[in-house]
């Protein structure tokens, strides 16, 4: 498959077809799967540049299937949903997706949120996001990121991060020791005005600490009533 290929995973055939007709129409192709159980293995069998997933389907739900996609890999996943306050919980610390849009959506939205979370993690976004001629790696105590590979680390171990994350953390590392309020995170996580609940901010950081603790770090520190900020990282 080509790399602008994109599965398109829900149970319901009309949504399918009206999100494979906005993004052919855009210029990607689309694999469709109508379930769960599907849709995992035709990722195995296409490896997908995103994921489109919806979460209530049958056989395995959409919150599963995203388990099962996290434990080896960071393909960026955009959720549909029809409820905001459960794509809140889902979108954020528990599974790891990267964005949503709410249903009914308009096609049109949900190409740009897709256009928005590729451009995060392809490398000519990142080396487009540092300065001209600056740094592709940054380095803050034992925490380095390289923005050319997308790719984290604490000291010599690899923590493996989702678009988003490495986003926000991408941000706190920019100016060591400021307070960055969840707003200032939203938009370095996001970029493209997608609005996101507090909380899901809280979730995305709360990830990221979880995920560098098992490496034996805590590059993120709560200020309290305020946002966060990027601890010394020795």
């Amino acid at each position: 498959m080509s790399d602008r290929t994109i599965l398109v995973v829900d149970d319901d055939s009309h949504i399918r077809e009206v999100v494979r007709f906005a993004l052919t129409k855009a210029g990607y192709e689309v694999v469709e799967a109508a379930d769960g159980l599907a849709a995992l293995e035709a990722f195995r069998r296409i490896e997908p540049v995103l994921v489109v997933l919806d979460i209530l389907m049958p056989e395995m739900d959409g919150t599963e299937v995203c388990r099962e996609l996290r434990r080896d890999s960071t393909v960026p996943i955009v959720f549909l949903s029809s409820r905001d306050e459960e794509v809140d919980r889902i979108v954020g610390l528990e599974l790891g997706g990267d964005d949503y849009v709410t249903k009914p959506f308009s096609p049109r939205e949900l190409v740009a949120r897709v256009r928005a979370v590729l451009r995060r993690t392809s490398p000519a976004a990142a080396t487009d996001s540092t300065e001209p001629d600056g740094p592709a790696m940054l380095q803050h105590g034992r925490l380095r990121m390289d923005l050319v590979r997308f790719r984290a680390f604490w000291g010599d171990d690899e923590v493996v991060l989702t678009a988003t994350e490495f986003g926000i953390l991408r941000t706190l590392l920019g100016y060591p020791g400021k307070v960055y309020s969840r707003d200032e995170l939203m938009d370095g996580g996001y970029r493209e005005q997608t609005v996101v609940s507090e909380r899901t901010i809280d979730s995305h950081v709360r990830r990221v600490r979880r995920k560098f603790s098992t490496a034996g770090g805590d590059p993120v520190e709560t200020v309290h009533g305020v946002g966060y900020r990027l601890t010394d990282c020795s």
